[in-house]
């Protein structure tokens, strides 16, 4: 059969995916030997009572839910399990979903929509992304725990009529716990309201194992600002479902507006059944939550790694190969621990989730470090070999051809120098312009510091054209490999990396350089003139960037100082902005007098 434009476009995606070594397994069967993988935190899956639970409701209430709730499908069952989680975390109600993917998409979608505005923390779950995504709310995006940051975007949103702060309360691949305080606290500020997903949470933290939230111990004001939490039948409980859990007009909005309440069958009655027995046990389960925390203290001590709060722990390797290799080890002797790649954690990030669980002996753990450490060589010498493979560039972007990126570029690798080791990198160069040049005079850096641009073209257009009148296209793959290798040299220090024109240029057929940037979620800063159109043109690139889950560090104007543009991108951006001035003469001794004025440190924090 002969394959379609679309077979064989999807064949070719799926060979260089498998080339660059991000191929998926087959459907993965249960975990083999000690397992260090599944989400089943407390044991609960194969516990008698819960089994017999699910028997039970089988035999009184048959197998499936037969229809949507609101036409009557379900089981009695499935109000027992919403009033016992509702009472366990101390709510007034509680809605069951079939699963929390659809729990996280019902919830948002129902609170928010067009004219509203969603602030979402940069790691949280694919389930939290999609639902803000789905919402057709603004989103905005601010970098992992940074509340201070989520504030700033939550005030520059004040016009909006509804605004959410989106967060796990423990990140399902960092394992660490969200600042749950200063979160509640920036939204009462603001007048928005929160949303928690508790997934990795409840059973494991808080009073009675009722999450993040709950051992906080929110006093009033702060729990006046809970919208809602989602807490997930699929982890600690060791069943499936998920419920939203919150405020009964909340909970009773939801049920009336969630689409994936509304239209999708109702959960099994033994998932109901189980839940409820599950919740029951998971209360009482404080030794099975201080063998977790001992566990998770063996480990953090064993291999130098923060102790985390919950029971998922990772382990950063760096390179996919790298992960892949360890994991593939650790399986032959018996320990399974799952390798995570990107897309599910940013490029050079892969890592051992390690998830721990009460089930596990001390003796698996100690064998479980002891092997981890044997395979991967000396503790010091792995973090170097991750923290190289980890480092971040700092896109420099613009609004426009011929803002100020290159000046601008110069000003913080002449900052990042002062902090640390640092370098600069133009993937693409179009025209007679000698951008690099440029920045190697002005940072007074030398050549390894500044090399000649990977690709370059003699036309001044934007690359795809640049490149076709030469004959040649823009390899995607050979730009990624170049910045990786860059990023390599540079080491743990601070590497600027300038693109040609603005966003949306396209670098090879329909391919723009935000569409690049969207694929590697880099920290970027964005420049702009200072003058006359600037609002529309920021804020059009600056709704880009966020749209795609990226958030500027800060927003550079180039030109004569014009207070009113300035102030008013301050406020409804909530960016960070400097004004660089027109330099009557373009010389190191005029960026050094800029810089000795200006603190560039947050824009590299």
């Amino acid at each position: 059969m002969t394959r379609t434009g679309l077979q064989q476009a999807l064949a070719e995606e799926a060979a260089r995916w498998q080339e660059a070594g991000l191929d998926r397994e087959a459907i993965a069967p249960p975990p083999r030997g000690v397992d260090f993988t599944s989400n089943d935190t407390l044991g609960l899956a194969k516990h008698p009572e819960v089994v017999a639970a699910a028997e039970s409701a089988l035999r009184a209430h048959g197998v499936g839910g037969r229809s949507a709730r609101l036409l009557g499908g379900g089981s009695p069952l499935d109000e027992v399990a919403e009033a016992s989680v509702a009472d366990w975390l101390g709510a007034e109600r509680a809605l069951l979903f079939p699963t929390g993917y659809q729990a996280n998409l019902g919830l948002v979608g129902a609170l928010v929509g067009p004219g509203d505005v969603v602030v979402s923390d940069e790691l949280n779950h694919a389930s939290l992304i999609d639902a803000a995504r789905l919402s057709r709310a603004r989103v905005l995006v601010y970098p992992h725990g940074d509340w201070r940051q989520a504030e700033r975007l939550l005030a520059a949103a004040a016009g909006a009529s509804r605004r959410l702060v989106l967060t796990e309360s423990v990140f399902s691949m960092e394992g660490d716990l969200a600042p749950l305080g200063p979160l509640a606290d920036a939204c009462a500020r603001q007048g928005a309201s929160l949303v928690i997903d508790e997934a990795h949470a409840v059973g494991v933290l808080g009073p009675e194992g009722a999450g993040g939230w709950s051992a906080l111990s929110p006093d009033e004001e702060r729990q006046a600002v809970l919208a809602a939490r989602v807490v997930t039948g699929g982890k600690a409980l060791g069943v499936m479902g998920a419920f939203v859990v919150g405020a009964g007009a909340v909970v009773e909005h939801v049920r009336q507006r969630a689409r994936s309440f509304m239209f999708t069958t109702a959960p099994s009655p033994a998932i109901s059944g189980a839940l409820v027995a599950a919740i029951g046990i998971a209360r009482k389960a404080e030794q099975e939550r201080l063998r977790l925390r001992s566990h998770a203290r063996r480990v953090a001590d064993a291999l130098g790694l923060a102790l985390s709060p919950a029971a998922v722990i990772p382990y950063l390797v760096g390179a996919s190969d790298r992960a892949m290799e360890l994991a593939g080890r650790l399986r032959e002797v018996g320990l399974h621990v799952r390798a995570v790649r990107p897309p599910t954690v940013p490029p050079g990030t892969s890592r051992l989730r390690i998830a721990l669980h009460a089930s596990n002996t001390a003796d698996d753990v100690d064998r479980l470090v002891e092997e981890i450490g044997r395979f991967s060589g000396p503790r010091s010498s792995r973090v170097e070999s991750a923290a190289v493979a980890q480092a971040a560039p700092l896109f420099v972007t613009g609004t426009d051809t011929g803002v100020g990126k290159t000046v601008v570029s110069a000003i913080l690798l002449r900052a990042a120098a002062q902090l640390g080791v640092a370098g600069y990198c133009k993937p693409v160069q179009t025209g007679d312009d000698d951008d690099a040049a440029e920045v190697r005079r002005l940072a007074e850096a030398g050549g390894e510091q500044v090399p000649p641009p990977h690709y370059r073209f003699a036309l001044p257009a934007s690359p795809h054209e640049a490149a076709a009148a030469e004959g040649q296209s823009i390899d995607l793959a050979a730009l990624d490999s170049h910045l990786d290798h860059r990023s390599s040299e540079v080491g743990e220090g601070r590497l600027l990396v300038e693109l040609a024109g603005g966003l949306q240029v396209p670098l090879e057929g329909a391919f723009t350089q935000l569409d690049w940037l969207a694929q590697r979620r880099p920290a970027c800063v964005l420049v702009a003139r200072s003058g006359l159109g600037t609002l529309n043109h920021s804020l059009l690139s600056i709704e880009a960037l966020r749209q795609r889950h990226i958030e500027p560090r800060a927003l550079f104007l180039v030109g004569a100082s014009h207070p009113s543009n300035r102030d008013t991108l301050a406020r409804m951006t909530g960016l960070l902005i400097y004004e660089v001035p027109v330099f009557d003469s373009l010389t190191t001794t005029a960026l050094e007098s800029w810089l000795s004025r200006h603190d560039l440190a947050p824009v590299f924090a």
